[in-house]
């Protein structure tokens, strides 16, 4: 086994244990040593959504002893999730201060951080509320949906020093660590191409029909919900199905593309695409919903001054058909990295025989097996792994105030690549995208929603 491959199973083996103890390797008795371990960490919940009370509310908690974190207060602008979030939290033997919007919660409560699970148009503009108020945020992803928001919600964090970790959970898997280091050593090889899928069959994802018959305009804060969205009149859909409606989600692009096109942000080291390409169209589901249920882009990305040098990322994604389900495929011109199966083989690579012909040597990767961590589909995906870890990394860099595996940029960047797929999507131009001013343009002009 040449050096550097095993240098590189060290490491892997090394860095594996620091993630499954929360992502920086921290022991439960490190935490003696830091400054203010002695004092709780009281944390606010800002929006009871389904994703709060199925994942992240469990991740936080099953943390929470060991580094001295409480959940204290809960702010949703809707009476009914107040009144959930307190029988809920109730019977984990929580007690909790019900706040009817952030306001409130930010004035009145003495919560230390907050965990932000609203809907996605809105993370940007509370975390923005958060840090303004001198909160450390975790905010589920997408970041931003406009360029707007994010260029503020970016300005606003790096401004206020606060921690904020971005909900990019993959960023605190075994897997994903173990693929960057194996390709950022350099054994992979240039990157030439990635595709990656997510593909479900499931008519009522992100439907909500009963809770839309049930809900009253005048038990919630319609006006505090559009935040800085145009002003429409009362729409339960829009409110409870909001990932279905442009300009409150872009749909597949801020909720699944987002967690993909992060880690070839990540294992790049390039910030955006160069350019994007993007169609689909809603082709089955025809229940009133705006965003497509059906989509592709393809993307370019390398250096902006040497267009011969790069790869091209190819994403599909379709509520239709769920064949093929979740798919993260890096090839080299030595082989693959699936993270999928958790492997790297030659598969693809440059063959002995095809080498020849050329007067070159053949390019084939050793099988290597990543650390193992699957990604789930389904709605409601429960506590996984990868979230209870990104939740503790967040938890120990609050204690200890070093950077999160999921900063700020990262969100940020993955936010510029969703909203140039938005743009080719709902313009049907070719996109990219003006380092000077920061924003996504689309046949010419700056995209705005």
């Amino acid at each position: 086994m040449p050096n550097s491959r095993r240098e590189f199973v060290k490491k892997v083996a090394i860095g594996t244990t620091g993630i499954t103890m929360g992502g920086l390797g921290f022991s439960a008795k490190s935490y003696g040593n830091i400054i203010g371990s002695n004092d709780r960490v009281n944390v606010g919940i800002v929006g009871f959504s389904d994703r709060t009370r199925a994942s992240l509310i469990g991740a936080l908690q099953s943390q929470s002893a060991d580094l001295n974190f409480a959940i204290t207060a809960v702010s949703d602008i809707w009476n009914r999730r107040r009144d959930e979030a307190k029988a809920f939290l109730a019977g984990r033997d929580i007690s909790v201060d019900l706040y009817r919007n952030n306001e409130e919660l930010y004035e009145r409560s003495n919560v230390d951080a907050v965990v932000i699970g609203t809907a996605d148009f809105q993370h940007a503009l509370h975390t923005i509320e958060a840090v303004e108020a001198g909160k450390d945020v975790y905010v589920e992803k997408p970041f931003a949906e406009t360029m707007e928001d994010n260029r503020k919600a970016r300005e606003a964090i790096e401004r206020s020093g606060k921690i904020v970790t971005i909900g990019s959970q993959r960023r605190s898997a075994a897997n994903y660590h173990a693929a960057n280091e194996f390709i950022r050593s350099g054994q992979f090889g240039d990157i030439v191409m990635v595709e990656m899928t997510w593909n479900v069959n499931q008519p009522g994802r992100w439907r909500r029909p009963a809770l839309c018959s049930e809900i009253r305009e005048q038990d919630t804060d319609w006006n505090r919900f559009l935040m800085n969205r145009p002003y429409e009149p009362w729409d339960a859909r829009k409110y409870l199905e909001y990932r279905l409606f442009w300009p409150y989600s872009s749909g597949i692009p801020g909720q699944w593309m987002a967690h993909q096109i992060d880690t070839v942000h990540w294992f790049s080291g390039y910030d955006h695409p160069r350019s994007v390409a993007a169609n689909g169209g809603i082709y089955l589901w025809k229940d009133g919903r705006e965003n497509f249920d059906t989509m592709t882009a393809v993307f370019d990305y390398g250096p902006k001054d040497d267009l011969s040098r790069g790869f091209q990322v190819v994403y599909s994604s379709r509520f239709t058909n769920s064949a093929g389900g979740v798919k993260e495929l890096y090839y080299s011109n030595g082989g693959m990295l699936n993270l999928d199966t958790n492997k790297i083989t030659p598969q693809g690579g440059l063959t002995e025989n095809h080498a020849r012909a050329m007067n070159m040597a053949p390019n084939q990767l050793r099988e290597m097996d990543l650390p193992s961590q699957s990604v789930v589909t389904s709605a409601n995906t429960g506590t996984d792994d990868m979230t209870v870890n990104h939740m503790r990394n967040w938890m120990e860099c609050v204690r200890n105030r070093k950077e999160p595996n999921a900063p700020v940029k990262s969100g940020y960047d993955h936010s510029v690549a969703n909203i140039m797929v938005t743009a080719a999507l709902r313009t049907g131009q070719f996109v990219t995208f003006d380092d000077e001013k920061q924003e996504v343009i689309a046949g010419g002009q700056v995209f705005h929603y």
